[in-house]
């Protein structure tokens, strides 16, 4: 029971997903058409950053009854949106958000790192696999002036 309100809440403290747009890159005369999607995360620890993530969704047939793997391929723009607020001191490196993009193996992730010397939060987007993954990936950083210094778990 304990170990399950620990993963409801750990499921929580992830961000989710604005759509901002998408623009059609193949007609399917069934289905939708393939596309590429565009979709804002605002960081659930670091008020005042959001991730803008772009990638490719499948459509077609599968596409329509979500079935459909995606490429594995997404390029991420992480920027200063509002004053910058750190609610809780950050570990070096933690995931902030994944989402499923195939029926069961594959998913998209955003990892979160710290450049503490810098002072500066390091996005990186990939997509894994259940039994192999893709070294395609984007990565961007997010300098945090010497005013708010960025506290890190101990």
């Amino acid at each position: 029971m304990k170990h399950a309100a620990l993963l409801l809440l750990a499921a929580t403290a992830l961000a989710h997903a604005d759509p901002i747009g998408s623009v059609d890159t193949a007609f399917k005369l069934l289905g939708p058409d393939h596309k590429i999607v565009v979709d804002v995360y605002d960081d659930p620890k670091v008020q005042g950053v959001a991730c803008y993530v772009s990638r490719a969704k499948t459509g077609g047939l599968k596409g329509a009854i979500g079935i459909a793997e995606d490429k594995a391929e997404a390029s991420i723009a992480c920027r200063q949106v509002g004053p910058i607020q750190i609610r809780q001191p950050l570990a070096v490196q933690e995931e902030v958000f994944n989402e499923r993009i195939s029926l069961v193996f594959k998913r998209l992730r955003i990892v979160r790192m710290v450049d503490a010397s810098r002072n500066t939060l390091v996005y990186l987007t990939y997509s894994d696999r259940l039994i192999d993954g893709s070294p395609k990936n984007s990565v961007t950083a997010v300098p945090v002036g010497r005013e708010t210094p960025i506290p890190l778990k101990k």
